[in-house]
C-alpha cells in the first residue's frame, strides 16, 4: 500500500472517523482504524459494534492495499504533521508516515482481524445536512447523560412521510423539533421501513457534525440508522421503541405567555447564575413590561437584573437550575424568544416566537422556598 494525498483532507477525516473508536473498545483490535487504498480514494473505517464511521478522500494511489492502525495515535499524528502532501507507504508490519521532513513509523495491526462493518439500510429520505444538524444540536442537549438509563440518552424520530418530530428527555425537561425531509421511494418490494427511530443521543451528536455541508440520505430498518453523504457513511445501532409521550406534553396550553430578547435574557441568565448556589433556583418574576432575574441571599451574595418582555396573562415567578433553562434558550433560532407558564412550580414551555413553533424545550421548574 502507497498512497500521497492532502494533509487537510485526511487530517479532517481521520478525526471524523476517530469518533466512532471507542475510549474503552471491547477488543483490541476495535482500537484500531482500518485503511483500505483502491482506484483514486482512500476509505478510513472505524467500528466499536454501537456506531460504524467510513470516510472516503481523494488520494493517488501508487500501491493499492489496506492495514490496521492505532486509532489514537493516528489522530496525534495528523495533527502534529507539516503543512504539506502526506505520504502513507506500508512496510511489512509498518506504515510510514512521511509529511516534509517528519517521518513516523507506526506499528500495524493485525488486519485480518478486524470485524466486517454492518450493511447500512437502504436510504428511505433526504435531508439538509445543516438542518439535520442544527435539529440535532437543538435536542440533544435534553438527553440524559446517565448510561443506566438507555432509554433517556436517545433522541425518539417520530416520522410521518416527509414530517418529523425529534424529542429528547432526561426527566426534567424535553426538548422537541418539527421538520420536514423528502421520501425516497422503496428499492423493490421491501417493507416499509419503522415509523420511527430511538438513536442514541451522544452518538448522533457527534456524527452529524460530518455532515453540514450538502444533503445528508437517512436509511433505517429495526435494528440500524444510517446517515449518508460528501463520501461519509455511519451507521448507528437502535434501541428499543418504548417512550414516553412528549407530544401530548409539548402543547401550547398556558395562561401566562412572555415574548423577550433571546440573548438579553441569556446574558442575564448567565450574570445572575454566578451567585446561584448548587441547592438554589434562578428566579424569574414576568409581571407588565419586564422579567426581574435573580438569585443568591446566601453564602455568595445576591444578585438583580431586568430585561424588557411583553407579557400576556397573571403575574408570575418561577425558578430553574440556570443550566437547563440555558439549554432551551440557546436552542431557539429567532431573535425573541416565547415562554409559556401556569404556576410557580409547573413546567415551563420555551419556543421561537412563531404561532406554531418548530421547537419547543419544556423545562421543570423549582419549587421557591
Amino acid at each position: 500500500m502507497k498512497v500521497t494525498l492532502d494533509l487537510a483532507l485526511l487530517r479532517d477525516a481521520v478525526a471524523w472517523t476517530g469518533r466512532a473508536v471507542a475510549s474503552r473498545p471491547v477488543s483490541p483490535v476495535l482500537s484500531g482504524m482500518l485503511l483500505e487504498a483502491e482506484g483514486d480514494k482512500l476509505r478510513l473505517s472505524a467500528y466499536d459494534y454501537q456506531i460504524s464511521a467510513q470516510c472516503d478522500i481523494t488520494a493517488q494511489v501508487a500501491e493499492p492495499g489496506r492495514a490496521l492502525l492505532p486509532a489514537r495515535l493516528l489522530v496525534e499524528v495528523c495533527k502534529s504533521l507539516p503543512r504539506k502532501a502526506v505520504e502513507l507507504s506500508l512496510s511489512e508490519a509498518e506504515m510510514i508516515v512521511r509529511c516534509g521532513t517528519a517521518e513516523f513509523g507506526l506499528l500495524t495491526m493485525p488486519v485480518d482481524d478486524y470485524p466486517k462493518l454492518p450493511a447500512p439500510p437502504n436510504p428511505s429520505a433526504v435531508v439538509s445536512g445543516a438542518l439535520l444538524q442544527q435539529v440535532a444540536g437543538q435536542v440533544t442537549a435534553a438527553a440524559s447523560k446517565d448510561t443506566t438509563l438507555p432509554m433517556l440518552c436517545v433522541v425518539r424520530f417520530d416520522i410521518e412521510g416527509e414530517n418529523v418530530w425529534a424529542a429528547a428527555t432526561d426527566r426534567y425537561r424535553i426538548a422537541g423539533r418539527t421538520f420536514a425531509w423528502s421520501t425516497i421511494p422503496p428499492q423493490g418490494k421491501k417493507a416499509a421501513p419503522p415509523a420511527f427511530m430511538m438513536v442514541p443521543a451522544a452518538e448522533l451528536e457527534s456524527t452529524v457534525k460530518g455532515y453540514g455541508s450538502g444533503q445528508a440520505e437517512i436509511g433505517w430498518n429495526d435494528k440500524l440508522v444510517s446517515i449518508s453523504g460528501a463520501g461519509r457513511l455511519t451507521t448507528i445501532r437502535m434501541l428499543g421503541e418504548d417512550y414516553i409521550d412528549y407530544r401530548a406534553r409539548l402543547k401550547l396550553d398556558y395562561q401566562t405567555w412572555a415574548q423577550v430578547d433571546g440573548a438579553s435574557l441569556i446574558a442575564a441568565v448567565k450574570r445572575i447564575g454566578l451567585v446561584a448556589e448548587k441547592s438554589t433556583a434562578v428566579r424569574l418574576s414576568f409581571s407588565d413590561g419586564q422579567v426581574l432575574v435573580e438569585a443568591g441571599g446566601g453564602g455568595l451574595g445576591r444578585a438583580t437584573e431586568s430585561v424588557e418582555a411583553d407579557v400576556s396573562g397573571p403575574p408570575v415567578t418561577v425558578g430553574f437550575q440556570p443550566s437547563f433553562l440555558l439549554d432551551g434558550l440557546v436552542g431557539v433560532d429567532t431573535p425573541r424568544v416565547r415562554l409559556g407558564m401556569n404556576q410557580p412550580a409547573k413546567p415551563v414551555m420555551v419556543t421561537e416566537d412563531a404561532d406554531h413553533p418548530e421547537y419547543r424545550y419544556l423545562v421543570m421548574a423549582l419549587r421557591l422556598g
